[in-house]
């Protein structure tokens, strides 16, 4: 498996939609555990890396 990279503050496009209708999350804190926020509703998630990296469709680096 390939390892995704990205960092805090990167926007992640999920392959599932969150409840509220947003594929939008940014990305809060990076580690063992991934904890990303939703950008529709603002809601948190945390994840371990591993289920993370399966969800993600592509990753929107964050502005310099």
């Amino acid at each position: 498996m390939q390892i995704i990279k990205f960092s805090v503050g990167d926007t992640l496009v999920m392959k599932k939609k969150h409840p509220c209708s947003s594929d939008l999350f940014a990305v809060l804190r990076v580690g063992s555990d991934v904890r990303i926020s939703c950008k529709g509703c603002g809601r948190d998630i945390t994840l371990n890396r591993e289920s993370a990296e399966k969800m993600i469709k592509r990753v929107i680096p964050k502005e310099s």
